[in-house]
């Protein structure tokens, strides 16, 4: 079975290091080289993490390998493949608490997820407070309603 695999790597790859990569194995570049996609044939989605780790670590500078598929209920499930370092920190970092380790990452990306949910609103409400320095609350509000209604036109197909 075929499984999509997410490369996230810690800086941009070089083009030298994507040629000799792709020598290996088939992966695709985003624009700035720092996320790749590999499709890799495996029994399990986790056989496909552990082998492209072992086949790119030495040409790529990898920081996690990721699968992710819905499950039966449209949850997203996601594997995870951490380097060494961070997997073993993770287990002691479990052992210190007495959780299992997929406990510790749970909540540590839930925690990651809602710290940049939280940024994300105070870089608005920063952007928001800058625009409101140069125009009124009503210029504001109704080129905010231009935008949405041109882009909720710009969605919608034209039917025949």
């Amino acid at each position: 079975m075929s499984h999509a695999v997410e490369i996230i790597l810690t800086r941009p790859a070089t083009p030298g290091e994507l040629r000799h990569a792709r020598c290996s194995v088939p992966v695709s570049a985003n624009a700035d080289r720092t996320r790749l996609i590999a499709v890799h044939d495996a029994r399990s989605s986790g056989g496909a993490l552990h082998t492209l780790r072992r086949r790119l670590d030495a040409l790529l500078p990898i920081d996690v390998l990721t699968t992710h598929y819905p499950d039966r209920r449209g949850r997203v499930l996601l594997n995870v493949a951490l380097p060494h370092a961070a997997d073993q920190a993770l287990r002691r970092a479990a052992a210190a608490t007495g959780q299992r380790p997929q406990d510790v990452l749970r909540r540590r990306v839930s925690e990651a997820l809602a710290r940049d949910e939280q940024d994300r609103a105070q870089l608005l409400v920063a952007r928001l407070e800058g625009l409101l320095a140069h125009h009124t609350p009503e210029e504001v509000l109704t080129s905010v309603a231009n935008l949405m209604h041109s882009r909720q036109h710009r969605r919608q197909p034209t039917v025949p």
